[in-house]
């Protein structure tokens, strides 16, 4: 269990990388005045709508919303746990994360140790495959040549229940790796074992190719389940990783379609026939995190199951966890295989072209969507119509506002004569430069939106601040920001963003983030003066209004203060009606 990175040290971090280098490294981008620019890497756009800022170290996307620092970027496109991120981070800059608490003193080197033992353990299955007949035996039978096993990397556990235990557990941490690698496991004696006996061995890969778990396939069905998964790992969450995602990208410069089947054995005779498209889920249904991930790798996505009732129910779980990723450009196609068939004998029989055939023909969401929705329904009825209605709405309104769902809202319309309706969004556009002199509200929004553009001008300010006296929501978080500023005078806009991670105040200034400042460095200077300078004269008025209002019960005090706002007021050239 890895400890708490310290706040200071992701400031630093932060500090010292370049979020356009981070981003460019992933994503190509443009050179747009003082920003860079691309099309979106999160949703599918032919316009770039999606921007770095080098002054803020912030990106956004005014098509999807997508914002953040390097630290978000590195979580959403490469699908990372905060920490990870961290990691990766501070590795390319040549920065060592500490930690604080855990159990662990050297978290980092004991997920390197992982890492290197799990790449020991598929050497180890690799060397056994080609000293076990029976095992040769089956991989010929599969039809698998040299090029695929080295590919994939595929091996054989023996035999016997201390295989892995003999040949890589030779110290007492050695051990403990394995245990948590889930190599070994334990009866109820506490004695130790090889979890994978007599099966062939199938690694499974990160986003980096290296292992992290492994599948594993027995050679008849009588010597216990077909399949067996690695369990839950600090390295492995079967709900997030798909089988051979690496080996795809690794085949394809750019992946344009990716198909999702349901055995190991299926994607590799995909990939061994020239379709090297092909990933599984490990053991699961497909999850939120699978949806997001196979949008991330392409546009197309084609889940291919059994047409029995369970290959359906398969199905429909996929239709629920991708509908609320459909976002416009993004295609899903459902392929049913005829009965007692499977990717692998199909490929086998049909070839590449006879597949590639089955997949042009195969039936998009929409088609699907409906078709399952209105499985027991009559709709010549017009009560089974209403019944289809009530059932897709929902379905439907988990869609991303855009153009597919409007299709689909018109599409039920058309085949009920109910359409489905949702609540308005505003389109997305650039936020327009802050606004000056208008009410006080957006006066404390303009110069937060100043502030987070040029952190700088917090340096000209001195405690205590005039402008605290209004009592407006964002005045004290403007206070504290620029305390934060004045603390930390080098800090930059997403660093300064990020120490309100934890607090109710971070999605606003999230949003205030993604404004456009326009004009040179002095022109903002002076609207953010003034906006405080409008601030401080709102408060002075509403305090001689509420004095005013309440002459006749205030103390010597308070009326001291009266006559010195009204003499104010007065020199200003104003008359003292109030």
């Amino acid at each position: 269990m890895r400890g708490r990175i310290p706040d200071n040290f992701i400031d630093e971090l932060l500090t010292r990388v370049d979020i356009v280098d981070v981003i460019e490294r992933r994503v190509p981008l443009k050179k747009a005045g003082r920003e860079w620019t691309a099309c979106c890497p999160f949703h599918n756009e032919r316009s770039p709508s999606f921007y770095v800022s080098p002054a803020k170290q912030f990106f956004h996307c005014f098509g999807c919303g997508a914002h953040g620092s390097a630290i978000k970027f590195l979580m959403d496109y490469d699908r990372l746990e905060f920490p990870d991120a961290i990691e990766e981070l501070a590795q390319s800059v040549g920065m060592k994360v500490p930690y604080e608490g855990g159990r662990d003193d050297k978290p980092r080197e004991d997920r390197s140790d992982l890492y290197t033992l799990l790449d020991e353990a598929t050497s180890f299955y690799q060397r056994e495959l080609g000293q076990s007949d029976e095992a040769k035996a089956y991989v010929d039978k599969r039809g698998l040549d040299e090029e695929t096993l080295k590919r994939f990397r595929i091996g054989w556990a023996p035999a016997g229940f201390d295989g892995v235990l003999k040949a890589l557990g030779t110290t007492d941490n050695r051990r403990k790796l394995l245990n948590d690698a889930g190599m070994v496991a334990s009866n109820e004696r506490g004695n130790r074992y090889d979890r994978f006996r007599e099966r062939v061995m199938f690694p499974i890969l990160d986003r980096r190719g290296r292992v992290i778990a492994f599948g594993g396939r027995v050679l008849s069905s009588d010597q216990g389940p077909k399949y067996l998964n690695s369990p839950e790992t600090p390295l492995f969450h079967k709900g997030r990783e798909l089988f051979a995602l690496w080996q795809v990208k690794q085949a394809n410069q750019t992946v344009s379609r990716i198909m999702v089947v349901e055995g190991y054995m299926d994607v590799i005779a995909l990939h061994q026939a020239g379709l090297p498209i092909a990933v599984a889920t490990l053991g699961t249904a497909t999850t939120p995190d699978h949806a997001e991930v196979l949008f991330r790798a392409a546009p197309d996505v084609y889940f291919c199951f059994d047409g029995d009732r369970a290959g359906r129910q398969a199905a429909w779980r996929a239709v629920e966890s991708i509908l609320p990723r459909m976002r416009d450009g993004r295609q899903a196609h459902f392929l049913f295989l005829p009965d007692g068939e499977d990717p692998d004998t199909l490929v086998r029989k049909e070839g590449k072209e006879g597949f590639e055939k089955r997949m042009k023909e195969s039936m998009p969401l929409s088609e699907y969507f409906f078709e399952e929705m209105a499985r027991d329904v009559d709709t010549t009825r017009l009560d089974g119509r209403a019944r289809l209605a009530e059932r897709a709405r929902p379905l439907i309104a988990k869609l991303p506002d855009g153009a597919f769902r409007d299709l689909m809202a018109d599409e039920l319309k058309r085949r009920t004569g109910a359409g489905a309706t949702f609540e308005p969004e505003a389109a997305p556009t650039r936020p327009a430069r802050p606004a000056q002199g208008g009410p006080q509200r957006s006066l404390v929004r303009s110069a937060i939106t100043l502030l987070l553009a040029q952190p700088a001008l917090a340096l000209e300010l001195e405690p205590p601040y005039p402008f605290l006296r209004l009592d407006r929501p964002g005045v004290n978080l403007l206070a504290e920001l620029i305390d934060v500023i004045r603390s930390r005078p080098d800090i930059r806009p997403a660093v300064l963003v990020e120490y309100f991670l934890d607090r109710p105040e971070y999605a606003s200034l999230q949003k205030l983030m993604q404004a456009e400042v326009i004009g040179e460095a002095d022109m903002q200077r002076e609207e953010f003066m003034g906006a405080l300078a409008g601030m401080y004269r709102q408060a002075v008025t509403e305090r001689r209004k509420d004095l005013s209002a309440r002459i006749g019960s205030l103390d010597d005090t308070e009326k001291a203060e009266l006559r010195v706002l009204l003499a104010d007021h007065a020199a200003q050239g104003k008359a003292p009606a109030e």
